[in-house]
């Protein structure tokens, strides 16, 4: 029976079980068959399925389903209405040497800053600069998306939380917490309800 675990990745941490620095494992004692769906960057916090269920892991990866991950970016600078606009319309990023058009997306500029846990280390603040905090939802997952997207629009990303993917959230979760979830559960939140698994998934 296959296992389902979620995670609040801390920063720092790396998306694997074994390596140099702080993994996964220093979080929890995991089964060994089970491995993370997707990946966050080192320097990139929040959200994390773990599990050893084949169909799920392609179900979330594979492009053609779209699948919504909301990200919280702190940036740099205050983006203006025309910067919210292009984020939710596609920007040119590079992906792996090459242009690449983002698909839409939905943005918008938060009024107050996310109810969050703080990040250890903290960002560096600039006295003469301000911040501000973007909820990015995206239907893919390219490599460092979110922070080529704020950077191509001129606001740099300072800290990048994954809050959710579609209705799976970190709501309530302390860095570095992991909860098992049943598969019923897990997958109602994602919307995958109805869906059969393939022979051999």
């Amino acid at each position: 029976m296959a296992r389902y675990f979620i995670v609040y990745k801390p920063f720092g941490v790396i998306t694997q079980f074994s390596g140099e620095g702080q993994t996964l494992a220093s979080l929890f004692s995991f089964p060994k068959e089970v491995y993370p769906v997707g990946r966050l960057d080192k320097d990139s916090e929040g959200l994390l399925i773990i599990t050893d269920d084949k169909f799920l892991n392609n179900q979330l990866l594979n492009p053609r389903f779209g699948h919504q991950r909301t990200y919280l970016a702190q940036v740099e600078g205050v983006p203006t209405e025309e910067a919210i606009k292009a984020l939710s319309s596609g920007v040119d990023i590079t992906v792996d040497g090459k242009n690449y058009r983002t698909k839409q997306a939905i943005a918008k500029l938060l009024d107050d800053s996310p109810t969050l846990p703080d990040r250890d280390p903290p960002i560096r603040y600039r006295k003469n600069v301000p911040d501000s905090w973007v909820e990015l939802t995206l239907i893919e997952g390219k490599n460092r998306q979110v922070r080529k997207m704020t950077a191509a629009v001129g606001f740099p990303t300072l800290r990048l939380v994954r809050w959710s993917m579609e209705r799976v959230t970190i709501e309530g979760f302390e860095v570095g917490e992991v909860r098992e979830l049943d598969e019923k559960t897990l997958y109602h939140q994602l919307g995958l309800t109805g869906f059969r698994k393939t022979k051999g998934m």
